[in-house]
């Protein structure tokens, strides 16, 4: 989550919550069920300006061939199980995806003022943001089995607004989801600079995400003329995909909440931007 978050809503599509709920915990539970065993899982040490950073890769052992990649950015508590999870979501889905850490090794929050501090340290340099990115970038394509060419990018929070920040800067991807994320930037995008499609995700309850952000957003994109969609879920609050988000907001009283429907309706949508934009996948 970023202390700066400049966004909007409007709403756009919204389906029924019941039945989304429902689908909701069948897709959070997705890597749990034993059609699962084929993905694996190893974290990865690297280093960075000579730094050491942990992340995470997650594949299924039983596709064969090339496969897109897919580059998961962790929320500002840090890299942690929830990152890794999505990264395992992913993997099921016929997908090499790498939690990356922007952090450093061993760098996990577990109070907003500590994820404040990580934030900071981490963002106050775009130059080294990206060189963090690129490294991260480079590691998954070297995957084996990974299409070094069809590579997307999702983010949660404080991820989704690096995530966005990443394809203005011209990073190769061909996809990127932004769940609950920063959208306002110093340095709005030129037409030509982001290179794929962009699937935003937000609450309409979410106090870090400002309605006239998100206008302000979607007419950034549309001046450039960047393929994108938006979509805001009523009453959601931030950190909405996150089931742990009701604990947070009891333990720190944070504006956050889990929506277990806007949560299923997001990665749905998102499947169906990377099946459609990177092919692959299941």
């Amino acid at each position: 989550m970023h202390a700066r978050m400049e966004q909007g809503v409007y709403m756009k599509t919204w389906m029924n919550r019941a039945m989304l709920a429902l689908l909701a915990l069948s897709v959070w539970g997705a890597t749990l069920q034993p059609a699962d065993a084929a993905v694996q899982g190893r974290e990865i040490v690297y280093q960075v300006d000579g730094q050491k950073f942990t992340g995470f890769v997650a594949y299924d052992d039983a596709i064969k061939g090339v496969r897109p990649g897919v580059l998961v950015l962790h929320e500002w508590w840090g890299h942690n199980p929830y990152a890794r999870h999505r990264a395992e979501m992913l993997a099921g889905l016929g997908y090499t995806a790498f939690a990356l850490d922007m952090y450093g090794s061993g760098k996990q929050a577990r109070h907003p003022d500590d994820a404040m501090k990580f934030m900071q340290a981490a963002t106050a340099d775009q130059g080294k943001l990206e060189q963090r990115f690129m490294a991260a970038l480079k590691i998954l394509q070297a995957q084996m089995g990974v299409d070094p060419y069809r590579i997307a990018a999702i983010g949660y929070c404080m991820g989704g607004g690096i995530a966005m920040n990443m394809a203005r800067a011209g990073m190769p991807l061909k996809a990127v989801a932004v769940f609950h994320g920063s959208l306002g930037t110093q340095h709005p995008v030129k037409s030509g600079q982001i290179k794929g499609e962009i699937a935003i995700f937000t609450g309409a309850a979410d106090p870090f995400v400002p309605a006239e952000r998100v206008s302000a957003f979607e007419q950034e994109m549309q001046a450039a003329g960047v393929r994108y969609t938006l979509t805001s879920y009523p009453g959601a609050k931030h950190s909405f995909t996150n089931p742990d988000a009701d604990g947070f907001a009891a333990r720190f009283g944070m504006p956050l909440a889990y929506d277990a429907a806007a949560d299923a309706d997001s990665w749905k949508r998102m499947q169906e931007m990377f099946h459609r934009v990177l092919g692959g996948g299941r």
